[in-house]
């Protein structure tokens, strides 16, 4: 039998891709393998969002290459730049753009005999790669927002919601194997439905979500400010099911860096909605993402940025510099922030972020929180409840390791303690 290993670059809804593709091959013809150098092919799932993520595709590639084996090189960097990585890295096999994934089998033959399988990327066979307890559940590509410093749309293309039918019986599939958790997940989750005929949207999908009893948490990630309807957050806050986790990126609060951005709302849109969240869900995490440096932004902007996070007071927040990106709206505009003045930017948030999220951890002391066992580290169980979710941005529950449970199992746990990222916790 051959064996496949694969590196998966990027965001959770990459993953997803790459365990579609996992799941094409025959499982009688190949074994899939933890480590790369062990494996006959590689393939190698790229990202192509900002420079720094594509920095790391290349040098992942580079790597892969260096082993002397076959290596297919897939995902968003390859469907910007193929023609490029093609002429600058001739040791790849093939490289295969997004865009060819309905034929990627018939690809593979092609360039070796041995792959003579058919067939594109089916989420029917897909191969979860995340535990026997947890997994990320796509509910559609592409996004139409055109923020003018965002590829994704040169990359994926315009928002395609998923057959509401076919997220259903995906659904169902992982409950009946055992999964309690799903998180659901697109570029823009809270479009869902937008270019369906049939009045699906996203609470008519968590409606039909939570008749699947077997599950016991569903998690919305990436949603955007001014689709999230009260409806919505009624619903999570009705629904024990349903985390009441927040994950809402608004890359500025300048009204004018907003817009610049393409940005919809304003800074009193986001300050009301935060508030009617914390009103009607009043246990709820609310997580973000900022952006620094972005042409334009002046020392009056970030310093009412750093204003707002702190008004606000987000449980999690991420902060990155603006990258500027060949095709998007912004590549060309005027008054370009120097990269020293983006990092000292980023620092100085990172900074703020650090002591809005101890005080705001110093209030869980005490609390007791229900959620599963996600694995082990140093002696310690890693836990995971409402606060904190799967894609490594937020910090670690560590729970004393004083029973013995089973990674996967639901549990009870009381915090003991609080930190600038962590808390710690006992089982119950």
């Amino acid at each position: 039998m051959k064996k496949v290993g694969i590196i998966s670059l990027g965001c959770a809804k990459n993953l997803v891709d790459s365990e579609n593709i996992l799941g094409l091959l025959d499982k009688d013809k190949y074994v899939i393998v933890n480590n790369v150098k062990d494996a006959d092919y590689i393939f190698v799932n790229t990202c192509g969002f900002i420079e720094s993520s594509k920095r790391e595709s290349i040098n992942t590639i580079l790597e892969m290459c260096s082993y002397h084996k076959k290596v297919f090189v897939l995902g968003c960097l390859v469907q910007r730049y193929k023609e490029e990585l093609e002429k600058e890295i001739p040791e790849v096999v093939r490289f295969i753009p997004i865009r060819e994934y309905f034929h990627l089998n018939d690809i593979l033959s092609q360039v070796d005999e041995e792959l003579n399988e058919s067939g594109g990327v089916d989420d029917k066979y897909r191969i979860v790669s995340t535990g026997s307890f947890s997994a990320y559940l796509k509910i559609g590509e592409g996004c139409d927002n055109r923020c003018s410093y965002c590829a994704i749309p040169l990359i994926r293309g315009g928002f395609v919601s998923r057959p509401y039918e076919d997220i259903i019986i995906e659904a169902n599939k992982l409950a009946k194997k055992g999964y309690k958790e799903l998180i659901v997940l697109e570029q823009d989750t809270t479009k869902y439905g937008i270019d369906l005929h049939n009045g699906e949207n996203i609470v008519k999908l968590l409606k039909g979500l939570l008749e699947i009893k077997e599950l016991d948490y569903i998690r919305l990630l990436y949603l955007y400010p001014d689709e999230i309807s009260d409806e919505l957050i009624d619903l999570i806050a009705k629904e024990k099911r349903l985390t009441p986790y927040f994950d809402i990126p608004i890359q500025h609060s300048e009204d004018s860096i907003l817009k610049a951005m393409h940005r919809r709302g304003s800074k009193d849109f986001l300050r009301q909605l935060f508030k009617k969240i914390r009103d009607k869900v009043p246990h709820a995490v609310i997580r973000t993402t900022v952006m620094v440096g972005f042409p334009g932004e002046t020392e009056k902007d970030f310093k009412n940025l750093k204003s707002f996070i702190e008004e606000i007071g987000f449980d999690h927040l991420g902060a990155f510099t603006y990258s500027r990106e060949e095709g998007t709206a912004s590549y060309d505009f005027p008054h370009q922030v120097r990269e020293s003045t983006k990092q000292r930017r980023l620092d100085e948030i990172m900074e703020l972020q650090q002591k809005i999220s101890f005080e705001r951890n110093q209030k869980h002391i005490g609390e007791e929180m229900e959620g599963l066992i996600v694995g082990e580290e140093d002696g310690q169980y890693l836990f995971r409840s409402y606060w904190n979710a799967p894609d490594d941005v937020d910090g670690n529950i560590y729970i004393k390791k004083d029973k013995d449970v089973a990674i996967g199992e639901k549990v009870k746990v009381k915090i003991d303690q609080a930190f600038v990222y962590d808390l710690i916790g006992h089982l119950l």
